[in-house]
């Protein structure tokens, strides 16, 4: 009887450690979990980009990564994103710079207009000194890594009647539909017109019935809005050099090895550099879209806009949180 009872419990023994052998290599091969939530449609180059950050980390990593895309805001709402980061329960997404200024307030420099003159000069920025010591600022306030820097669009004027547009004096009068935050308005003003709060699903009829006299936007959404039928002209300002922020939560990055965290970052980087070079080469050709569709493009004197709004947000309460000499020093990124 004994005997027996030895036998079973070292055949039982035996069968757990046969189990645990068995198992063992499926817990040394475990994939690390990146769960990516934005609110981009799958049209979109910024939904897009998301599987070329899947396929880069796929190739230089292959089967060290479980890379799960979510678009539509169906795994986080737009907006909740940064505190899921943070919080751990969520590994990657975009963040705005409103986003970012919320808590790290010397970030809103990059929603004042006329700061970063293109996307050329957005990239030197975000990828050099400025952006590196930014970014550790917000890694160290808001408990997320930033990557790499996704060219969002730029934003343009859109008119209902045709005007010489040059300066900002050329706009004043016009109604210029803008959202309806206080920082929206401002830059409206800023850029000589009355600025307008008005829903974006309103500005198609207040264009059409002269509510408004104009609109601004990046030209994809000029398109996808069908804003052209109801407007003359497009006025090239370039006021607003817009950008999302491909990020990373610390707690999802800082359990990365060495090797890992640089090849999430160059898949990142390789996402944004997809997103920007199709949103560019789209921008191109929508001016001659609209051009087709009988509106006139005209370029205003950039310069005299560039230093009237700048001199604007300077004498205003935004400039009191920019850090001192932070704007000459994007000046002078080229």
């Amino acid at each position: 009887m004994i005997r027996k009872l030895f036998t079973r419990r070292f055949t039982l023994l035996g069968g757990a450690a046969l189990l645990m052998a068995l198992a063992a290599p499926s817990f040394a091969n475990a994939k690390t979990l990146l769960r990516i939530s934005t609110p981009a449609v799958p049209d979109d180059w910024h939904a897009k980009m998301w599987t070329v950050f899947k396929e880069s980390l796929d190739k230089s990593a292959p089967g060290e990564f479980d890379v799960q895309i979510n678009l539509n805001a169906a795994l986080f709402k737009q907006g909740a994103e940064p505190a899921a980061m943070a919080r751990g329960n969520l590994e990657l997404s975009t963040v705005s710079a409103a986003d970012i200024a919320k808590q790290v307030p010397e970030f809103s420099i990059f929603t004042a207009g006329y700061v970063v003159r293109d996307p050329a000069q957005q990239q030197k920025i975000f990828n050099g000194p400025i952006g590196a010591e930014l970014f550790k600022t917000v890694s160290s306030k808001m408990d997320i890594t930033p990557l790499a820097t996704a060219y969002l669009g730029t934003r343009q004027l859109n008119l209902r009647e045709v005007r010489n547009v040059k300066t900002p004096a050329d706009l004043k009068g016009v109604k210029l539909r803008m959202p309806g935050s206080k920082d929206w308005l401002f830059l409206g003003e800023s850029l000589g017109a009355t600025a307008t709060p008005l829903a974006f699903g309103e500005v198609y009829l207040g264009l059409k019935t002269g509510t408004i006299d104009g609109q601004d936007n990046p030209l994809p959404s000029v398109r996808a809005a069908k804003f052209y039928e109801v407007t003359k002209q497009i006025v090239l300002t370039s006021h607003l050099v817009d950008g999302l922020f491909i990020a990373i939560s610390n707690k999802s990055f800082n359990a990365l090895n060495p090797a890992q965290q640089q090849k999430v970052i160059t898949a990142a980087q390789a996402a944004a550099t997809f997103n920007n070079e199709n949103r560019l080469k789209e921008e191109a050709q929508l001016v001659e879209f609209f051009k087709k569709q009988g509106l006139q493009v005209t370029t205003p004197d950039v310069t005299a806009f560039h230093k009237s709004v700048q001199a604007t947000y300077l004498n205003s309460d935004y400039a009191k949180v920019w850090p001192k000499g932070l704007l000459d020093r994007i000046n002078a990124t080229k």
